[in-house]
């Protein structure tokens, strides 16, 4: 299956992780790019991980000790930032 993800987005695939020796609780996914990306789902490897990266995708790699609420907050305000920033260019 795959995801588009939208330009200037963020998401998590932490339920589209299905490899049970997986290193990683869950992935944050970022689109700081004004352009839609595709990416595969589930995650089955940690290939994906620079496969996606290749794409122009910022990926996230979440542990069981991370604070994934802090990682997603940290994310969300750079890619905020990268908007302004594009917007600001744009005009």
């Amino acid at each position: 299956m795959k995801f588009v993800v939208r330009p200037h987005h963020i998401l998590s695939l932490g339920g589209y992780i299905v490899e049970t020796e997986f290193p990683y609780r869950n992935l944050i996914v970022v689109n700081a790019t004004p352009e839609p990306i595709k990416l595969e789902v589930p995650v089955f490897s940690e290939e994906w991980i620079q496969e996606h990266r290749d794409l122009g995708l910022d990926i996230i790699p979440v542990t069981e000790e991370d604070n994934y609420l802090r990682m997603w907050r940290k994310e969300k305000a750079r890619l905020e930032q990268i908007k302004s920033e594009f917007a600001s260019d744009s005009q």
